[in-house]
């Protein structure tokens, strides 16, 4: 059997499909198909269970490749196939997912081809899971996803429905139309290298501002949005350094993170690192205000209330827009409650910014520590107002740079006409 490297021909997208084992393995086979419309050339790999649903014929028989389940049987002449399957691809997308297999990933078990071919892996992953409803919601079925996302896989969360079982709720395996349109989207931003010599400086999370030993002035920032855009922005090529305050969400793998606690410690790391950055992202959400005094020791309680006196913190966003050396983008966020647009438009005049991103914290899925967020872009140089549906924040994040390359090829074509 020829190489993997010889049966993906280029410029073609080469893409693997790893098949397990669920009722709704049947349903790869479209997927197979809609990703060869796609013009993508695809091989398939299949766990031992999954053949038990599917034969490996079948899937042989519409990509015209041999189909993988154990590297060491007699019919694979590749014995490293692992290796050479998982490098020589754009994208490796498993669906159905179980939740054994989904398990052996978040916890880098490698026992099968597919397990060894995810660890191998240095293209995007994305993940498409099915199984029981009751097993979907497990805590440990829920963990292990939020560590697969930690990891920067991608995952598309199954429909609810009516299951093989019988019982109705979320965990049906997703349309394959959705999978085949989300691994696009995918293989498209990956192969973006838009961002390829910039370096972007983001401001994560929230700050935290004494008030004792024990407590602290803060807000609810979990820091998804800044650390999405970091991944989204590396994986478009730029170099990447993100100063982060206190999160709840996990940082991605690979990101040169800088940990801070208080607005001050925030404001010092920015300017230590602001000289070399192209683009700054002010996407943390830093607390305003902090205790005049912080008592040396926790403070008891001995009365029937206690009065703070406040002043204020650097505002980090001015001074970088104030400071910056020339051709630096600036880029700030407005989470409001209230006048949404008029209170964005205000920051984004007062503090000197190319653009800000805002978002009503009060609508339903856009508020602090969501996965998905509802934005409205506004630039300073044309006025426009880009508004995005409610998405999740990696494709937010993606929209948002999407912004960035288009202020930078507009400087760049105003610097063009104003030295002819």
């Amino acid at each position: 059997m020829a190489s993997v490297n010889q049966q993906f021909p280029t410029p073609k997208s080469k893409i693997a499909l790893g098949v397990c084992g669920g009722i709704a393995a049947y349903k790869a086979a479209e997927i197979l198909r809609g990703l060869q419309r796609a013009d993508c050339l695809v091989r398939v790999a299949m766990t031992r269970r999954a053949c038990e649903f599917v034969q490996p014929l079948t899937f042989r028989a519409l990509s015209g490749e041999h189909v993988i389940v154990d590297d060491y049987s007699p019919n694979n002449t590749d014995p490293i196939a692992h290796i050479t399957f998982s490098q020589t691809i754009d994208l490796l997308v498993v669906a159905p997912a179980t939740a054994n297999i989904i398990g052996k990933f978040a916890n880098g078990i490698a026992d099968d081809f597919l397990t060894t071919t995810y660890l191998a892996c240095t293209a995007p992953i994305l993940v498409a899971p099915a199984m029981n409803t009751t097993m979907w919601e497990h805590p440990s079925t829920q963990r292990n996803l939020k560590q697969l996302k930690a990891d920067g896989v991608h995952l598309i969360e199954p429909d609810a429905g009516e299951m093989a079982c019988g019982t109705i709720g979320p965990g049906r395996l997703s349309e394959p139309e959705r999978i085949v349109t989300a691994a696009l989207g995918i293989l498209e931003r990956s192969q973006k290298s838009d961002l390829r010599g910039e370096r972007i400086l983001i401001t994560v999370g929230a700050t935290r501002e004494d008030i004792d030993p024990v407590r602290f002035i803060s807000n609810r920032s979990s820091g998804k949005m800044g650390f999405a855009l970091a991944a989204a922005a590396q994986q478009r090529g730029a170099s990447v350094i993100v100063i982060a305050g206190s999160t709840t969400a996990t940082q991605p793998s690979r990101i040169n993170v800088v940990r801070v606690t208080t607005a001050d410690e925030m404001a010092q790391a920015v300017a230590i690192e602001l000289e070399g950055a192209t683009v700054f992202i002010g996407a943390a959400a830093v607390a305003d205000y902090r205790p005049s005094h912080r008592a040396d020791q926790k403070i008891k309680k001995l009365n029937e209330g206690l009065t703070l006196e406040l002043e204020r913190t650097p505002d980090i966003l001015s001074q970088v827009a104030a400071t910056r050396k020339e051709g630096t983008l600036v880029v700030g966020f407005a989470a409001e409650s209230e006048n949404l647009l008029q209170n964005a438009q205000l920051k984004l005049q007062t503090k000197n910014l190319d653009a800000i991103v805002a978002n009503d914290i009060t609508q339903s899925g856009a508020g602090f520590d969501s996965d998905t967020n509802e934005i409205k872009i506004l630039t300073r140089s044309n006025g426009n107002v880009i508004e995005l549906p409610l998405m999740s924040k990696a494709d937010t994040a993606n929209h948002i740079l999407d912004m960035i390359v288009r202020l930078r090829s507009d400087k760049a074509s105003s610097r063009t006409v104003s030295s002819s």
